[in-house]
C-alpha cells in the first residue's frame, strides 16, 4: 500500500485559507493514525494569484498540481475582482485547472445528517434518509463551448455561448455513473432537456447505449426542470444523478441546500490521472477572517481524497463518523446553529472533530 502522498494545497480567497488549515490539521492526525505521510505543497490560485502574479492560475501553481497525487482546494472569488474582464477573473483559474487536468467527473454527495434535519428548509419526514450523489460532467457544455463572446449586432449588445457535447464525453461520464451506482443503491437518474436541445437528445441516446452494459442498474431519464421539482418533493428517491455541466452546477447546489447548509457539502473532481477535492460553497468574503466559517465541507472533501486517491476508505469513514459524532454532541458553526446547540468557530469545530478521531 502506498504510504507517501504529494498533495497540492490551493487555499485561494476569502475563507479558503481558514477552512484549508482546518482540513490539513485533520489530515495530520489521520497520517499519524495510519502511518502515512502527506507532503503538502502550497500554490496561489484565484484572486490571491491575481494580486501577486497577475494571473488567476500561474504556471508554477499548475506545475505543482501536475506533480501531485491530488489537489486540495479552498475557494476563489470576491467583490474585489468582480469588475475584471471575464478571462481574468479568479474563477477562470478554477476552470483552467479542470480543463488542464482533464477532470471530467464532478462528484457531489448530499447526505442528510440526522442531527441537522431541523436545518433543512424541507419537513423532516421528507429529508430524513436522503443520501444521493450528483455526478456532473465537467469539461464540456456552455462553459467551454466555442464560439462564445459579446459583440454589437444591429446597434444592440449581444452575448452568446455554445452548448456542445462530444460522444466520448457523454459516454465516459455515463459509464462513471453506472459504476458508481453499482456500489450504492443501483439507480441512475440521467438529467437533460432532450425535448428542446439537440445536445440533450444526443446525451440521452448515448446514456441509453451505455446502459446496455449495466442492466443490473435501474435507469430513468428526467428533464432538468422536473428534476429540480422532484428533488424538493421526493429527494429520497434519488441515488446517482448524472447530468451535464451547467445543469449539474445548478442541481448540485439545490441538492446541497436540501441538507441545510452548503457548508456541509464536499466534492471531488476526477479524471484519468488527477483528482481535485473542494467544498462546493464559495469564498464567502463577507465572513473571511472572522473565524466563523464552517470547515466541515472541506474536511469531508479531504475524506473523499483519502478514499478515492489514497485508497484508505476506513480513514475516510473515521472522519465521516467523527463529523457525525460532533453534530450529535451539539456543536455547530454559525451557518447551522440553532437555539440549544453549542456555537463554535472554524478552529473549534476542527478541534472537536480531531478529538473524536
Amino acid at each position: 500500500m502506498k504510504k507517501h502522498f504529494k498533495i497540492a494545497v490551493l487555499p485561494g480567497d476569502g475563507i479558503g485559507p481558514e477552512i484549508i488549515d482546518a482540513a490539513l490539521r485533520v489530515l495530520d492526525v489521520v497520517a499519524k493514525k495510519y502511518d502515512i505521510k502527506f507532503e503538502f505543497k502550497h500554490g496561489l490560485v484565484g484572486g490571491a494569484a491575481i494580486d501577486e502574479r497577475g494571473d488567476p492560475l500561474p504556471e508554477e501553481t499548475l506545475k505543482i498540481c501536475k506533480e501531485s497525487d491530488a489537489i486540495l482546494f479552498g475557494a476563489v472569488g470576491g467583490d474585489k475582482w468582480d469588475n475584471l474582464p471575464t478571462d481574468k477573473r479568479p474563477e477562470k483559474g478554477l476552470l483552467r485547472i479542470r480543463k488542464e487536468l482533464e477532470l471530467f467527473a464532478n462528484i457531489r454527495p448530499a447526505k442528510a445528517y440526522t442531527p441537522l434535519l431541523s436545518s433543512s428548509p424541507l419537513k423532516e419526514e421528507i429529508i430524513k434518509g436522503v443520501d444521493l450523489v450528483v455526478l456532473r460532467e465537467l469539461t464540456g457544455d456552455v462553459y467551454f463551448g466555442e464560439p462564445r463572446g459579446r459583440e454589437v449586432r444591429n446597434g444592440e449588445r449581444v452575448g452568446y455561448n455554445t452548448m456542445i457535447y462530444y460522444e466520448h464525453e457523454v459516454r465516459r461520464i455515463a459509464k462513471f455513473a453506472f459504476e458508481m451506482a453499482r456500489n450504492r443503491r443501483r439507480k441512475v437518474t440521467s438529467v437533460d432537456k432532450a425535448n428542446v436541445l439537440e445536445t440533450s437528445s444526443l446525451w440521452r441516446e448515448i446514456v441509453n447505449e451505455v446502459h446496455s452494459d449495466y442492466l443490473d442498474v435501474e435507469l430513468e431519464h428526467m428533464y432538468v426542470d422536473n428534476c429540480a421539482m422532484q428533488l424538493i418533493r421526493r429527494p429520497k428517491d434519488f441515488d446517482v444523478i448524472v447530468t451535464g455541466n451547467i445543469f449539474g452546477d445548478i442541481i448540485s447546489d439545490e441538492a446541497g441546500a436540501l441538507t441545510g447548509s452548503l457548508g456541509m457539502l464536499p466534492s471531488a473532481s476526477v479524471g484519468e490521472r488527477y483528482a481535485f477535492y473542494e467544498p462546493i460553497h464559495g469564498s464567502a468574503p463577507d465572513i473571511a477572517g472572522k473565524g466563523i466559517a464552517n470547515p466541515i465541507a472541506t474536511i469531508l472533501s479531504a475524506a473523499m481524497m483519502l478514499e478515492i486517491t489514497c485508497k484508505l476508505p476506513q480513514a475516510a469513514r473515521d472522519i465521516e463518523n467523527a463529523v457525525e459524532k460532533v453534530l450529535e454532541d451539539g456543536y455547530r458553526t454559525a451557518d447551522i446553529w440553532s437555539p440549544g446547540t453549542k456555537k463554535v468557530g472554524t478552529v473549534e469545530m476542527a478541534e472537536e472533530i480531531i478529538k473524536r478521531l
